[in-house]
This record gives structure tokens, C-alpha cells and sequence, in this order.
């Protein structure tokens, strides 16, 4: 090859020297000719491997070190995984007690108007402090929660006050919230069974009391009625180290119950189509369909899943005659509890209807003081 690269130069410094236009063009011509027969033949033996390319080694171990990293996709978060319970045990829950504004006073406590942060929503409420001294620690504490009342004629200093008035002169401070979008508590009333509105508002509360310089954190309980005593439930499976609830004629543990035993309120208001609420719970149904046992999602959406590791008590209080709810749904539930490590009791009366009112109050408001006492009280 090299032999034949020297004759091409010599034969072509020969033609050149002597300058005449057609001899240069035929040297052009048989240049051309020359070079293509010379990459043809290159090639051929290149396929025939009889030619290696040699790359540099230091070129290649510095292109074949280096390695682009694949951007992995950030995987999209589940749709309304806020309902379920593992979401509601990992998130946090801090607040505070706002200002107290004086209302009253008895005997055994005073009565202060109050307010508290829920996730950036002003949650008004209702709060008792004995007059008698308590420990050094503090009074025992209890989330007071509503059951189902429309929102616009829910009043702070009237609905549930002989509920408050007992509980309070026992020597509990009580914290009777009022869940938002209920009273002059900002946001929209979200609805108990399919948002976790409540729960957050709640979980919030007991926050706040924790945080208090007047009530002993560790002994705070919960207290919920009817609408309430699923939000209180809910609220009690999420947060693990709650000592004690106490449900009064509550509804909707497994979901399950709720397809079986409705609920029959005709005080019941439903949110108008053009609320926010309205829209997620059909953006809801849309998603995952109605509530089916077998559904991933609906899972975990239900607390009665979510009973191990629970080391709290419950309390359920429920009369035969409530024509509201049903108590099979306690009945329900009691029966769930006696497959777990949970602590719990049932009291059924005989009469007092969904509000166990009546004969019956005094018999079920002692029996909850008492549950309060024996696990809140040091």
C-alpha cells in the first residue's frame, strides 16, 4: 500500500510539472478513479475484519465510565389517600389553644369561649375548666364531638350543653369543638363518613389541649355522638395512644354496617351539588366506586383494619329504642372487639332514643364519668 501511495505522488508531481490542461485532467480523472477503487477496498476488508479500528483505551474507559442516570418518574399520589387510616397516622397534628373569652361560670367550673388552628382554618369551641384545684400535672382533659346537626343552625353555647355541664362539674375540662363549617368555625362542613375533615379537626383539638398549661397531656379522652362517634372512632384507631373514648349512639365502624343498617335521620341536610364537598364525594364514588370490602383502597379507609397495636379503651353507650341508628351498629362493633386486645365495654339502655335522653340520661352520663375516671384519672 505504501509502495503504490509513493508511484500515485511521483506520477502526479510528473503531470503537474508540465502544466498542460489535458494531461492534468486526465491525472483528475485517474485520481478520482484511483481513490474510489482505494475506499472500496478499504472497506472490504474492513467488513472482513482483516482491518481493526483501534480506539484509543484511554478515550474509551473515559466514555465507558461514564453513565447517565435515569431519571426515575415520580410516581403520582393516590387519589383521596387523605381518608385512609395509615395517611391519618403518619401525618401531625399540632395546635394551641387561642385566647379564652369568659361566658360563664357555676359552681364547679368556668366556661370560656375559645378557638384553635386546623390546618389553617379557625376552629371555634366551647371550654370548661373546674374551679377546684387539680394535680400538678393538671385536669384530665376531653375532645367533646358533635353528632349530625345542619351546620347552619348549629349553636356553640346551646347544643349539647347539659352533656357538657355533666361532664364538667365531674372535674374534667372539657373542649366541646365545633367541627368546621358548624357555627362560626371557618371552612365547610365536609361531612363525617367519606372525608377525614373531622378527624384532622379533632386529632387537632387534642393537640391543643395537650399543649395547654392547665390540662395533663396524658390524659386526654374523647367523647363523641352519633356522626361524632365515627369521626371519634376514626380519630382513636389513627392516633394509637388515646386512652379512652366514649361513643354515644355512634354509626359507621366497619362500612360494612352502614350498607347493612343505614341510617334513618330526618333532620339529615345533604350538601347542594354545587358545594366542594358534594363534588368530592362524587369525585370519590367516581373514583373507587361505592364502598366494597374487596376494594384496596376502601381498605384502609376502614379503622375496624387498622385494631393492632391500639392500647386505648372504648366505651359504647347505645339505646334499643334509637330510631336513628341502630344499635346493631354497637352490637357490630362489640363483637369485632372481642377478637382484639382491646379493652372495651358496652352499656345498652332500654329507652332515651338516639340521644339517650330522658330516664336514661342520668344512668348513661354516669356511666360515662365513671369510664373517665377509672382510665383518666391518676
Amino acid at each position: 500500500m505504501i509502495k503504490i501511495t509513493g508511484l500515485y505522488i511521483n506520477f502526479m508531481f510528473n503531470i503537474l510539472s508540465r502544466k498542460n490542461k489535458d494531461t492534468i485532467k486526465i491525472a483528475i480523472v485517474f485520481s478520482i478513479f484511483l481513490l474510489s477503487g482505494f475506499f472500496a477496498i478499504l472497506s472490504y476488508r474492513i467488513k472482513k475484519n482483516e482491518i481493526k479500528i483501534v480506539v484509543n483505551p484511554l478515550q474509551r474507559e473515559s466514555h465507558t465510565d461514564i453513565t447517565v442516570p435515569k431519571e426515575e418518574p415520580i410516581p403520582e399520589p393516590e387519589a383521596f389517600v387523605e381518608l385512609t387510616i395509615p395517611y391519618l397516622r403518619d401525618r401531625k397534628y399540632e395546635s394551641k389553644i387561642g385566647e379564652l373569652t369568659y361566658l360563664d361560670e357555676s359552681d364547679e367550673y368556668y366556661s370560656y369561649l375559645t378557638s384553635y388552628d386546623s390546618d389553617g382554618l379557625k376552629i371555634n369551641g366551647l371550654l370548661t375548666i373546674p374551679k377546684e384545684a387539680g394535680s400538678q400535672s393538671g385536669w384530665p382533659g376531653i375532645v367533646f364531638v358533635h353528632g349530625y346537626i345542619p351546620p347552619d343552625s348549629y349553636k356553640t353555647t346551646e347544643n349539647y350543653s347539659s352533656y357538657v355541664d355533666y361532664l364538667a362539674k365531674n372535674g374534667f375540662v372539657v373542649f366541646k369543638i365545633d367541627l368546621r363549617g358548624h357555627g362560626e368555625s371557618e371552612g365547610e362542613p365536609g361531612g363525617a363518613y367519606y372525608s377525614s375533615d373531622y378527624v384532622v379537626d379533632i386529632l387537632n383539638a387534642y393537640s391543643a389541649l395537650q399543649s395547654s398549661d392547665f390540662v395533663d397531656k396524658d390524659n386526654i379522652g374523647l367523647w363523641g355522638h352519633s356522626m361524632g362517634g365515627n369521626v371519634v372512632f376514626r380519630s382513636f384507631v389513627a392516633k394509637q395512644d388515646i386512652k379512652a373514648v366514649s361513643i354515644w349512639a355512634g354509626a359507621v365502624y366497619t362500612y360494612e354496617d352502614f350498607q347493612e343498617y343505614s341510617i334513618s335521620d330526618g333532620s339529615y341536610r345533604p350538601p347542594s351539588e354545587e358545594s366542594e364537598s358534594r363534588k368530592k364525594r362524587n369525585e370519590l364514588f367516581e373514583t373507587y366506586g361505592t364502598f366494597n370490602s374487596e376494594n384496596d383502597f376502601w381498605k384502609k379507609v376502614v379503622p375496624t383494619n387498622f385494631l393492632e397495636g391500639i392500647g386505648g379503651v372504648v366505651q359504647l353507650n347505645h339505646s334499643v329504642d334509637d330510631p336513628v341508628v341502630s344499635v346493631r351498629y354497637a352490637r357490630n362493633l362489640s363483637s369485632i372487639l372481642m377478637s382484639t386486645n382491646i379493652k372495651y365495654e358496652v352499656n345498652e339502655y332500654p329507652s332515651g332514643g338516639h340521644n339517650i335522653t330522658g330516664d336514661t340520661f342520668n344512668q348513661a352520663m354516669q356511666d360515662t364519668v365513671d369510664f373517665f375516671k377509672e382510665h383518666l384519672v391518676n
